[in-house]
């Protein structure tokens, strides 16, 4: 689990780590699915994940749920920003409510 280990290490006081370690679960349990089953792809979308949010994080992080709501913005935002290539999982931006996947045709 390196993605909840770099969550775990992020250089935060004890409360923001709780509310980052609180809104990594609940969004990865809200997008997990969009993923597969294989062991790498769901470890490259949780470390995807958690880089997101300790992006967007900072020490007056407290709230789980607007952090996660920010992190799943800023993950769909930056698959979005990719190059387009065909990809086996595309449910994640309308997941989010962020609208259909970007047209990659």
């Amino acid at each position: 689990m390196k993605a909840r280990k770099l969550i775990d290490g992020a250089a935060f006081g004890p409360d923001a780590l709780k509310a980052l370690g609180q809104a990594f679960d609940e969004a990865w349990r809200e997008i997990a699915g969009n993923f597969g089953s294989e062991a790498q792809e769901i470890d490259m979308a949780r470390l995807k994940l958690a880089t997101a949010l300790l992006s967007i994080a900072h020490e007056d992080s407290r709230d789980a749920e607007v952090l996660k709501r920010a992190a799943l913005q800023r993950m769909a935002l930056d698959y979005r920003s990719e190059p387009a290539e065909p990809r086996k999982h595309s449910a994640l931006p309308s997941a989010v409510g962020s609208g259909p996947p970007p047209y990659s045709g």
